[in-house]
């Protein structure tokens, strides 16, 4: 193993004097090519071009010396040092730390960031990405070849955002760039790069803020979920069939939604499992036919302060065109709905129904289309505590499925 290994993150400003007392005693350096071409790195030091991780670790777990690790901004935050310090590697580092990508990106915009969220986008991890994009009203993504702000742009068509653009952050060659989502994708962008995402009306305030990646008012705001209908009939709102707060947290509770997924809700109605779902820090897109139904299921979103996208169409056909979902809520349809859902994969799909033959034909559906399915038969009685009478009563059979390939 190496006698000494020490990470220097680079920003574009001199090295301290820690990272260059360190370089100036290493005899193996690992960097990109831009690390390298420094003039602090010894002239006798073997170099390696950091490609793969797990490569370069095996070299410097084999060297006998000091080796160095250079990487772009703070290789604490998303970097080198997680990789280098995994078991398999052995690796006890040293770390000595510069401004992160992140930091510098929103410094370069002039904005602050303890409200943002961040992410990083690799091809297999973009449309999650997005989906926290779609979510949350600021997000800063860290991006890969493949998946970059024209690939970012192309996933969030129909949902307008602002990029801030910030493309090889310390070099000569630094550039930023302010455009809307739909002209990102016209353009090809250098890398490395860093995208704030930006959108989905006005900043909140942060005043009062405590806790770094999530705004205040998701914390100051309603405490619960399932909350009862009066919530959103303040919002605009009205309750429906199949909208029972009962019902909805046993919806809630067999699909899950959180940071990363995309859930379609077919038939918002009142737009109350919607609005709670991108609570939760879900992407929601609400579809309903009823143009009254979309319009409350938006007073519903900016009353609670969640980002969601309202579609107004009928399913199955308004579904087409759609992004691909991991969860769903059917409100509504019957079969044919049910079809078109089971059609695009998504893990997890929740409906209900009034009658027992509908919900053994939703079942049939759900099953023969590769689905594990559960029913249950739920009933909630409210009661006025005054004389602890039945003020009203609900009978529902909840239907619940997990894609087969996942069910244990």
């Amino acid at each position: 193993m190496a006698d000494r290994v020490t990470v220097i993150g680079w920003d574009g400003s001199p090295l301290t004097g820690a990272a260059t007392a360190a370089l100036s005693a290493a005899t193996l350096v690992a960097g990109a090519a831009h690390h390298l071409a420094l003039p602090e790195v010894p002239a006798n030091a073997e170099r390696i071009r950091l490609g793969s991780i797990d490569l370069a670790a095996r070299r410097i777990a084999g060297h006998r010396g000091s080796a160095v690790v250079l990487a772009d901004g703070d290789p604490g935050y998303f970097g080198v040092v997680r990789n280098l310090r995994a078991p398999e590697h052995g690796l006890e580092v040293e770390v000595v730390p510069a401004v992160s990508s992140v930091a510098a990106a929103f410094a370069r915009a002039g904005m602050p960031w303890e409200d943002a969220r961040t992410v990083v986008a690799h091809p297999r991890t973009l449309r999650r990405a997005v989906n926290v994009c779609r979510a949350h009203h600021k997000v800063a993504v860290l991006t890969s070849p493949g998946a970059g702000p024209a690939e970012l742009a192309l996933l969030l068509e129909g949902v307008h955002r602002t990029f801030v653009i910030c493309e090889e952050l310390g070099t000569a060659r630094e550039q930023v760039t302010v455009v809307t989502s739909d002209k990102a994708a016209d353009h090809v962008w250098r890398d490395p790069n860093v995208v704030i995402v930006i959108g989905g009306g006005p900043e909140p305030g942060a005043a009062g803020a405590w806790i770094a990646g999530q705004h205040p008012a998701h914390l100051q705001g309603v405490r619960g979920w399932a909350l009862p209908a009066e919530a959103y009939r303040g919002a605009g709102a009205e309750s429906g069939e199949g909208e029972s707060p009962g019902l909805r947290a046993a919806q809630l509770a067999r699909l899950g939604p959180r940071t990363g997924d995309l859930l379609w809700d077919i038939g918002s109605g009142s737009g109350a499992l919607a609005v709670e779902a991108a609570r939760f820090g879900a992407a929601v897109l609400a579809v309903d036919s009823d143009p009254a139904a979309c319009a409350r299921t938006a007073a519903a979103a900016r009353a609670f302060g969640v980002q969601l996208q309202v579609v107004e169409g009928r399913a199955p056909h308004a579904l087409e065109r759609l992004p691909e979902p991991d969860l769903v809520r059917i409100g509504g349809g019957g079969v044919p709905v049910v079809t078109a859902v089971t059609d695009r994969r998504p893990e997890r799909i929740v409906t209900h129904a009034s009658t027992r033959d509908e919900a053994e034909a939703l079942g049939a559906a759900l099953g023969a289309n590769g689905y594990t399915v559960r029913c249950s038969l739920l009933q909630s009685v409210e009661l006025d505590t005054a004389a602890w009478s039945e003020r009203e009563r609900s009978v529902v059979f909840l239907l619940s499925a997990l894609r087969s390939d996942l069910a244990p």
